[in-house]
């Protein structure tokens, strides 16, 4: 029996919730993991998963060793990194993670640079708004907006974005508009799952402002396009709507008034061996980063009247 494999299903199905979900994760036959589950427990004699044909879970004895799997499966990647050269030379997959649009418009240029200077390193960009745990999906590095309260990730601030209210000039002659925060009460709004609350409608010094969305989409891009169609009034980051902004398919909403800003960090997991492949990346990034959001940030105060 090949221990190490049978930690890493192991480990597959009590992540995926169910044997068939684990297999399919391990692209691999349901009676191939089950069977090596079972020999697994074989050569404990413990058993590890509790089965019914409703839900599958770890017993405690599974839980105590799945998380030693983990600690053991970690140190021989690292193992295996070492004796690669990741940490004497800069090759190997690097894997990056960004928001959406802000991926798109300043990440993926930069990576094409990046590319070009570093045949032997290859990366896999993922683009989503939602808070990606570095640690747990084996991220190297990440473009990220916020704060940052996690104390285990180290961050360089590379730049800034700006909250902005946006709609249509068509919406705006049609309905008026909003001369107050809480006018907003009043107006259609155009909500993006996940940034709902009312806190991502506030403004400086306000109390937040109760909004009624007559649409909810699941992302950004799709929000500033249900505005651009006159749908109602968005919340949404500077970087989403400058050139609409330009273009005069989005105007602002309440500019007057200040809203929050938040910023924009390239940040990685702390500790361990820093391998040269992230080290190259993090050197080659930041600088360009920054130079390009600082860039973002003066075009959109230009297209906002404020330059």
């Amino acid at each position: 029996m090949d221990r190490l494999d049978s930690m890493s299903i192991l480990l597959a199905v009590a992540e995926a919730g169910s044997l068939s979900a684990g297999a399919r994760r391990l692209n691999a036959p349901l009676t191939t993991i089950s069977r090596k589950i079972s020999d697994l427990e074989g050569y404990l004699q413990v058993q590890l998963l509790t089965r019914s044909s409703r839900r599958m879970a770890l017993t405690d004895a599974g839980k105590s060793y799945a998380a030693a799997c983990k600690r053991i499966l970690e140190v021989v990647v690292e193992a295996e990194r070492i004796a690669t050269g990741e940490y004497t030379a800069p090759k190997g997959e690097l894997h990056v993670t960004a928001p959406i649009v802000l991926g798109r418009l300043h990440l993926v240029p930069v990576l094409a640079e990046f590319l070009a200077l570093y045949p032997h390193i290859d990366v896999r960009l993922t683009l989503s708004d939602r808070l990606v745990d570095l640690q747990d999906e084996e991220i190297d590095a990440a473009l990220r907006l916020g704060n940052l309260p996690d104390s285990a990730l180290v961050a360089a601030r590379v730049g800034t974005a700006h909250r902005v209210f946006a709609a249509s000039p068509r919406y705006l002659e049609l309905n008026g508009a909003p001369q107050m925060p809480t006018d907003l009460a009043r107006h259609a709004c155009v909500g993006v799952q996940g940034f709902t609350d009312r806190k991502f409608w506030s403004v400086a010094n306000e109390a937040d402002v109760p909004v009624r969305y007559r649409l909810t989409v699941n992302s950004t891009d799709a929000a500033c396009d249900a505005a651009r169609a006159g749908v109602g009034i968005i919340s949404v980051f500077s970087h989403h709507v400058t050139s609409s902004f330009k273009d005069r398919t989005l105007v602002p909403v309440l500019a007057s008034f200040e809203r929050r800003t938040l910023p924009l960090s390239l940040v990685r997991t702390s500790g361990g061996y820093l391998p040269l492949k992230l080290r190259a990346f993090l050197d080659f990034a930041a600088p360009r980063l920054k130079a390009r959001l600082s860039a973002a940030r003066e075009e959109f105060l230009a297209a906002l009247g404020e330059k």
